[in-house]
């Protein structure tokens, strides 16, 4: 499969486009990364250099590839941190041209927002933006738990209240929906849950915490999660490939002991995970 992914891009370590290309590659398929942002490393080190680039490099490079007449062996379009309005427009703009061309073609947005502790961390606009206009336009939606209940504008807490989260999103338009990380009433405090729904059924993964925190691990699960549903149209298969390779990659980068995700020394993770989770019904 072919994937055009538009995400921020980092020099030093792995977020963005450096945290999706290469799991999607080892696992066999092509990407076309288009960088919204080219930073030296990623903004958790509260000091970094580079540029934010201008939301019309997304449509030149798009029209630069369509002049190719590769769009239409384009699979699908990830999208991960925007910036701003005018590049979540750009990135719209860009689904809009590979439907046109190829109308199989899915879109999974990574509606990055904010997280649990630190709060918003986008521009203003931002927020409203991903609820108004790119969940609709969406096939798969991959928040964290705070994005899940600030998109949907509902505490999930509870099983009543994630399935009743679940089913807001999924109103808007995404056929599958991947919460990246929950932490409900039943969820022990050693643990870590993972929910992913297709609108009519979901599904949970039970993890083990890891002691570690590391940034671009949200970015590597997004693009796991979409490339497997893209391959198998199953989000059960989905969910247990995604969780699956993104704790041999976590476990890996905690035997490592760095702070930045250990994408190489994982990577048989991604084809072959050491440990296979599987998803029980909610």
């Amino acid at each position: 499969m072919n994937i055009l992914s538009i995400q921020s891009h980092v020099a030093y370590g792995h977020v963005g486009n450096a945290a999706a290309t290469f799991p999607i590659q080892r696992m066999g398929h092509d990407v076309w990364p288009i960088h919204t942002v080219q930073f030296s490393n990623h903004t958790g080190y509260g000091a970094w250099r580079g540029q934010v680039f201008d939301a019309g490099l997304i449509g030149d490079c798009v029209a630069g590839i369509a002049e190719r007449g590769a769009l239409a062996r384009c699979d699908g379009v990830l999208s991960g941190y925007m910036g701003s309005a005018d590049t979540g427009i750009a990135i719209l703009d860009a689904v809009a041209r590979v439907r046109e061309a190829h109308a199989g073609a899915l879109y999974c947005c990574d509606p990055v927002i904010g997280d649990v502790g630190r709060g918003v961390f986008v521009r203003p606009g931002i927020a409203e933006f991903m609820r108004d206009r790119a969940l609709p336009a969406a096939d798969v939606v991959t928040p964290n738990q705070f994005e899940l209940e600030l998109l949907c504008g509902q505490g999930t807490g509870t099983q009543a209240g994630l399935r009743a989260g679940l089913a807001a999103l999924h109103a808007k338009g995404p056929r599958a929906v991947l919460v990246t990380s929950y932490l409900g009433d039943a969820t022990p405090d050693d643990a870590l849950d993972l929910v992913a729904s297709d609108g009519s059924r979901a599904w949970r993964i039970r993890t083990p915490k890891l002691a570690l925190s590391v940034n671009g691990a949200g970015d590597a699960i997004a693009a796991l999660f979409f490339v497997t549903y893209l391959a198998r149209r199953s989000v059960p298969d989905a969910l247990s490939h995604a969780a699956s390779a993104v704790f041999g990659l976590l476990s890996a980068t905690l035997e490592a002991g760095t702070r930045e995700l250990a994408l190489v020394a994982a990577q048989d993770e991604f084809v072959r995970p050491s440990r296979v989770f599987t998803p029980e019904p909610l």
